[in-house]
């Protein structure tokens, strides 16, 4: 770098950021006689650490000793801040300037100084609203990526926890990071994420979602191939067990991977309260619950169009009197009520908390009893809806993908009959045997068939039974239980 004046590089910084008003500058004497000036960005730094261990020091210091050179003196004797680094190169400079560092510069020299004063705000730590515990811990990631990386260290006090951090985004900088333990996850995998990551040329990175994009094997699958928390506590497990997480500043969600279907049905309740027969019965009742959710629409459609000669005699007379004058087909009939209550799971989303209840009351009382008592639907075309609507939700995360593989099933159903659901359920098998995340196959440890694997799947053994790390996702040492 050339070396330049104190206001010439005051000029050139005030250009590259377009006169940017909370771009700030701050110039002095330091030691009694040199020209000094600082820079930084006042909305993300701790202005009052720049004054007093920073500019205060400076001012306040005796004359410079002849022999020593004046970066490396303040850098080591006289400026307090523990984050430090020497800079020769303008464009890192300015990099450093956007993430909360200020740049100390004396006046006609080649080096820059920069110190770690940022202060971004951030939500405090508090329970995630999206994965409540019964019992267990309670703390959750927020969109601080210091604050998440500080939690998952605090439950890996251990050397091998790595944590691999870059910047993505042409506009944002978005920090990103990788973290795995290095003693356990595969190499390939750690390096083929940190090669996707690089490769992402966008302007900006938002959440993490984004990041998840671009990790996926199949990104336009309907099934995520890449799971995604707020608990500290899940990321942990997950790392010990082989797996890579990617944690995004400015955003709650950490991403995981690799991913299995399994962990569709898989709770943190499960590890910390249940016994181990409760667990597997609850996870029994999910997987019910979603077979329940997806299939009962599209057999209620299929039997009242092609197959209602299978239907006991009593239950045929109550659907027909049920359905008699409504002028709709039942297909058609099923497709309204989905989307009429599609449509209220979207309002109640973007409505205030404060006019939720009203709008539940409405959506639920109000329109859905108007509606079967002016002949436009039928009760059990409603009550089935609002059943599966329910059941969706007993596995909260995947809600969004079990809604459209139930409005897809209605739809075959109602077209092809009890012969076309069987061979859509045949044809999404057959996919979901051939997805693969990072060298895991999405449908173990059933397809292959692993038996050790099974002992954490729908029936779930006692945690002295769990010796060894999952053999469908990649890792290098196989046992985490010797004793217990």
């Amino acid at each position: 770098m050339d070396k330049l004046t104190n206001k010439q590089l005051k000029t050139l910084l005030q250009q590259k950021f377009n006169n940017s008003t909370d771009f700030k500058v701050k110039e002095f004497m330091s030691y009694q006689k040199i020209k000094t000036i600082v820079f930084f960005f006042d909305n993300i730094v701790d202005v009052k650490r720049i004054d007093k261990e920073i500019i205060s020091r400076l001012m306040l210091a005796q004359t410079l000793p002849s022999n020593a050179n004046i970066v490396n003196y303040t850098n080591e004797y006289c400026v307090t801040v523990g984050q430090s680094e020497i800079l020769n190169n303008i464009d890192d400079a300015i990099e450093k300037l956007l993430n909360g560092f200020c740049l100390l510069y004396f006046d006609k020299l080649d080096k820059f100084l920069v110190f770690d004063v940022k202060n971004f705000q951030s939500r405090s730590i508090a329970e995630p609203p999206t994965n409540a515990v019964l019992k267990g811990p309670r703390e959750g990631f927020n969109e601080n990526i210091a604050t998440n990386i500080m939690l998952l260290r605090k439950r890996l006090k251990n050397a091998d926890f790595v944590v691999h951090q870059q910047a993505v985004g042409k506009y944002s900088q978005t920090q990103v990071a990788i973290i795995y333990i290095s003693s356990i996850a595969d190499d390939k995998i750690v390096k083929k994420i940190k090669q996707k990551i690089q490769s992402i040329d966008i302007d900006g990175i938002i959440d993490a979602f984004y990041i998840q994009k671009a990790i996926e094997e199949r990104s336009y699958s309907l099934f995520q191939q890449v799971g995604a928390t707020e608990k500290p506590d899940v990321v942990t497990a997950k790392l010990l067990e082989g797996r890579i997480g990617i944690i995004v500043d400015g955003s709650p969600i950490v991403l995981t991977v690799p991913y299995l279907l399994l962990e569709y049905l898989q709770s943190s309740n499960d590890y910390y309260f249940a016994r181990a027969p409760r667990v597997t019965f609850l996870r029994f009742l999910r997987m019910f619950g979603i077979l329940i959710a997806i299939y009962l629409p599209a057999i209620y459609v299929a039997v009242q169009v092609f197959h209602y000669k299978i239907l006991p005699y009593k239950f045929l007379v109550t659907i027909t009197n049920s359905t008699l004058g409504i002028p709709f087909t039942p297909l058609i009939e099923i497709l309204f009520v989905i989307l009429l209550f599609e449509g209220l799971t979207e309002a109640s989303l973007r409505m205030p908390s404060y006019l939720g209840l009203a709008l539940s009351i409405v959506g639920a009382l109000i329109l859905g009893d108007t509606a079967v008592n002016a002949g436009l639907v039928s009760s059990p075309a409603v009550m089935i809806v609002a059943l599966t609507g329910v059941l969706l939700f007993t596995v909260p995360d995947q809600e969004s993908q079990l809604s459209m593989l139930r409005l897809i099933f209605t739809i075959i159903g109602g077209i092809l009959g009890i012969y076309g659901i069987i061979c859509a359920s045949v044809f999404l098998l057959a996919y979901l045997s051939n997805l693969d995340s990072y060298g895991t196959p999405f449908l173990a440890p059933y397809a292959p068939n692993i038996q050790g694997d099974k002992k954490d799947a729908f029936r779930r053994y006692d945690l002295r039974e769990l010796k060894y790390r999952p053999k469908s996702i990649p890792n290098k040492n196989k046992i985490r239980l010797k004793k217990l």
